[in-house]
């Protein structure tokens, strides 16, 4: 719809700035009516919902009312006496106005055009679905990424049934390398419909922004983000240095973890009083399930903290590797897997951009099929996606999600993609905690 309205526009203003060199006239009129008319008609599509009225249109529609208006101005106001002929037509001024335009006219839609209308992953469940959000402030911890000794606070952002009897299980979501909170919302709200309390945490100075309950904005750290950067390129750090940041990164997103689970156990173990009130979501809770997932290292982050914990009942690793899993030896200077067998009901969901290093990247080491230690994990390839397509991101922008992934484009439906992955991991939750129907997927999707 976007760039049908930004063609329609710009195809307008072309065809009036030629009908005038040709007749090599203003048409000042004509200009004139067409330009409102540019207005009322966009007024109506969103009357009738063809576009979905959002925040992304308010630099176009607002160029349509300062143009729709000043043009009608100028056909109410009265024509001066003009004793000469009709002034001269200059084709540069109205060449180079038509021009000046049809950026304003792009540049107007850019918002548009990077986050599309687009309509929302289907959610299956009987549960209407509220969201809640929280700061939690760890007064056990000084924040490491400033010099000021504030305590480290947490954001964290909850999905739950809001017209439910009864208790769920709670899961507990960890984003990406610099994502947000919310870049899982459509899994989210689907668990949600059938029965999960969600919680997703940002992560602050890893999160990409976050905003706290008081409304302190914390971007991501440009340190954090060289190291991440650098980690990703060859020859800048050594394999050991490498392994380092490795736990350095699953220090700081575990600890959150860890502080958030305890924190809303505490909250949900809680009884009424008439004094102090618990938001609701924290009755909904069942506090003896639990699970816990991530995207890329928020998934390395749910598989380290599995280890750590003894009430995590299942895990969803989505296209990470196992960072706590692996040690390095500096005789050899190598990366391996630890030898531990886990226990833990894991399931594995893997783009193909984490495919094809399963058994190249010493950085997957552990990850590779053929680890004794994860031999009764669900392992599922989404073949044709990308890393990016394990999120919503593909749905809200197109654009973005190609450029953040080096201009590749998935191959995949990116409805296809989300959809199925939201549905494996529901009846992964409902087998492992739930205990109910089987759960046997196929190994390519």
């Amino acid at each position: 719809m976007e760039m049908i309205v930004l063609v329609v526009a710009l195809a307008l203003e072309l065809v009036i700035a030629l009908y005038s060199m040709v007749t090599k006239q203003r048409q000042s009129k004509l200009k004139s009516w067409t330009r409102i008319a540019m207005f009322i008609g966009f007024l109506l599509l969103i009357l009738v919902k063809y576009v979905d009225w959002s925040y992304t249109w308010l630099l176009f529609a607002g160029l349509l009312v300062i143009l729709a208006a000043k043009e009608m101005v100028i056909l109410l106001r009265k024509p001066k006496p003009n004793l000469n002929s009709t002034p001269r037509y200059k084709a540069f001024p109205t060449i180079w106005k038509s021009l000046l335009l049809a950026l304003t006219v792009v540049i107007t839609l850019i918002p548009a055009i990077l986050f599309p209308q687009h309509r929302l992953p289907q959610v299956t469940g009987p549960y209407p679905v509220a969201t809640a959000t929280h700061s939690y402030v760890d007064k056990n911890r000084i924040e490491a990424f400033t010099d000021q000794g504030e305590k480290r606070f947490v954001n964290v952002e909850f999905w739950y049934p809001e017209q439910a009897e009864g208790t769920y299980p709670l899961l507990v979501f960890s984003h990406g390398a610099y994502g947000i909170k919310s870049s899982n919302a459509s899994t989210f709200t689907e668990l949600a419909s059938h029965g999960y309390v969600v919680a997703s945490i940002d992560h602050p100075y890893h999160s990409f922004y976050t905003v706290s309950g008081d409304g302190k904005v914390v971007t991501v750290d440009s340190g954090y983000m060289k190291e991440v950067n650098n980690a990703n390129k060859e020859g800048i750090y050594s394999l050991g240095d490498i392994f380092e940041l490795f736990q350095k990164w699953m220090k700081v997103r575990t600890d959150d973890m860890d502080f958030v689970i305890d924190t809303v156990l505490e909250q949900a173990g809680q009884k009424n009083d008439s004094e102090q009130k618990r938001d609701s979501v924290y009755e909904r809770i069942d506090t003896q399930k639990i699970g816990v997932f991530g995207h890329s290292m928020g998934g390395s982050a749910s598989v380290a903290l599995s280890r750590e914990r003894d009430d995590i009942d299942a895990v969803v690793n989505i296209d990470a590797p196992f960072f706590s899993e692996l040690k390095y030896d500096k005789a050899t200077d190598e990366l391996t897997a630890k030898s531990e067998a886990y226990t833990i009901s894991l399931l594995n969901l893997y783009s193909d951009d984490v495919w094809i290093q399963l058994d190249s990247s010493p950085v997957y080491a552990a990850n590779q099929l053929s680890n004794e230690a994860f031999k009764g994990a669900y392992t599922v390839h989404f073949k044709g996606a990308k890393h990016l397509s394990l999120t919503d991101l593909p749905l809200f922008s197109p654009i973005l999600a190609n450029l953040l992934q080096g201009g590749r484009k998935a191959s995949i439906d990116k409805y296809y993609a989300i959809e199925t992955q939201n549905e494996l991991i529901l009846r992964f939750f409902d087998h492992a905690l739930k205990n109910q129907g089987s759960f046997t997927p196929k190994a390519v999707y």
